[in-house]
């Protein structure tokens, strides 16, 4: 039992820490718990006795790292697990439960980045285009598609917008992102349209009398999930002949690469779309890069 009751006092201990510290998700906490629960089974099982996480040297998550690329496992997810390995153990060590980091001076491998399927301009259209404006589910779909493609939101954010996040005045959206941090995203005036429209016209029939600070809802009056919003992108795309591999940010990714694409600066998109990092959304600059190398090619003499 001491293995049992002592790792997991620590692992509810430093899901604590993270969640007070950074507001994280429960699915991010889970991630974390699980990439430890995994490291503990790995140590337990190599030494044939009952070890608890504070037992671990530096050897241990060399070799613990050492089987994962032996056994195939993605570079990504080993990556991540060395990432929670290393946050717990500077928890443990500032909370005085360990004197020595084990975790000190094993390097992160630097991953290659791939790069998010995005949509031209005219693609974007397309898919703007799409719903059926007659139907009140064809306005919400469009005034979604509109906002989420002005906005850069995370499909997230979009789904439990609320209006007491709009301020239709200035044009405006506060959105609490990850980590519970707050940042404004502007609309423009087309988004701004739509919704107004989607707000005064489709949304009253959609509810049939119920009560909802939500703005986008279904026809039950409840907010749209993140897997039926998906579902949308992809009915959509296919209607307007638009074969790309999308994924649920499809829009906000086309909003970073758009804004670049016509000189907007890596920091000013950086605040836009909520990072924390720069270095996450330097990744958009490669898009804008090849996309410029194209126009080259396209346009220039000695192309």
């Amino acid at each position: 039992m001491r293995v049992l009751d002592l790792d997991a006092n620590l692992l509810d201990e430093f899901s604590d820490a993270l969640w007070l510290e950074d507001g994280l998700s429960r699915n991010t906490l889970d991630s974390y718990r699980n990439d430890l629960r995994l490291f503990t089974e790995w140590l337990k099982k190599r030494n044939q006795k009952d070890r608890v996480l504070t037992d671990a040297t530096h050897s241990d998550l060399l070799e613990f790292l050492a089987s994962r690329v032996s056994a195939k496992v993605k570079a990504s997810t080993t990556s991540r697990e060395l990432s929670s390995l290393k946050r717990f153990y500077r928890f443990l060590l500032r909370q005085g439960k360990i004197t020595i980091d084990p975790s000190l001076n094993i390097e992160t491998p630097k991953l290659m980045r791939s790069l998010p399927e995005s949509l031209t301009e005219k693609e974007v259209d397309l898919l703007l285009s799409a719903p059926d404006l007659n139907q009140p589910l064809g306005l919400r779909d469009r005034a979604m598609l509109e906002v989420l493609y002005a906005s850069g939101l995370r499909v997230s954010e979009l789904i439990n917008l609320k209006y007491s996040q709009v301020g239709m005045d200035m044009g405006v959206l506060r959105v609490m992102g990850k980590g519970r941090k707050e940042r404004l995203a502007p609309l423009g005036e087309e988004s701004l349209d739509w919704l107004n429209r989607y707000t005064k016209g489709a949304r009253p029939t959609l509810l049939n009398g119920i009560v909802t600070d939500t703005i986008f809802v279904t026809t039950r009056g409840a907010a749209m999930t993140r897997q039926a919003f998906w579902y949308l992108i992809k009915r959509y795309a296919q209607l307007v002949g638009i074969n790309k591999k999308l994924s649920p940010h499809t829009l906000r990714h086309a909003f970073a690469t758009h804004l670049l694409n016509h000189g907007a600066d890596l920091r000013v998109v950086q605040l836009l779309l909520g990072h924390a990092d720069i270095s996450t959304t330097q990744i958009y600059t490669h898009i804008a890069r090849e996309r410029l190398k194209q126009l080259h090619a396209k346009h220039h003499p000695r192309g």
